[in-house]
């Protein structure tokens, strides 16, 4: 376990994945948590300034249920977190995006290991998204979180992917940026 939390390494599952057609094997890939810098200082708002931005305080009051955007952890019970819109998808393209993600006080940017899949992402229903270099969805999956590992390689073994997002397939809430490693 690292300082971030429980994770899954999925890298001997690669030979389950299966490319698309016409494609080459990329087997390597790293998730990104959202930088933290920009979020600290929302934490010293009020409840009413953070409303007037359309973002709430709540505190975890259980776990899992609360999964930080920056640390890529559930937050544990009694964690701060803040409730925001984030500009997920901020590309100027039809698939320009923003929603709602949790953060929570303190949290630091997490960095996974080539690989490696966080607890938050392998105990939930995720929707992948494949993007181009033109920010264009070329192609999208959903998969249990536990699979995601090679639904990301496979679609990145697909030369025109540039980039994957992770989303909670229920909720729709943005997860993580992927990248190749």
């Amino acid at each position: 376990m690292s300082e971030i939390g429980e994770r899954t390494s999925l890298a001997a599952e690669h030979d389950a994945a299966t490319p698309l057609a016409g494609t080459r094997i990329m087997h390597n890939f790293r998730l990104l948590g959202i930088d933290h810098e920009q979020f600290e200082p929302l934490f010293q708002l009020t409840d009413r300034q953070l409303k007037e931005r359309g973002m709430v305080r709540r505190i975890a009051n259980e776990s899992p249920g609360f999964p930080c955007r920056i640390s890529l952890v559930d937050a544990d019970v009694g964690d701060e977190m803040l409730l925001l819109p984030y500009r997920h998808q901020p590309a100027a393209s039809p698939y320009r995006a923003s929603g709602p993600i949790f953060i929570r006080r303190g949290a630091r940017q997490a960095t996974l290991a080539a690989d490696e899949v966080p607890s938050c992402v392998a105990r939930r229903l995720m929707s992948v998204r494949a993007y181009d270099a033109e920010h264009m969805m070329v192609a999208a999956e959903v998969c249990e979180g536990s699979l995601v590992a090679p639904e990301i390689r496979r679609l990145f073994a697909n030369d025109s992917v540039a980039y994957l997002h992770l989303h909670n397939a229920k909720q729709g809430c943005f997860s993580c940026l992927v990248n190749r490693a």
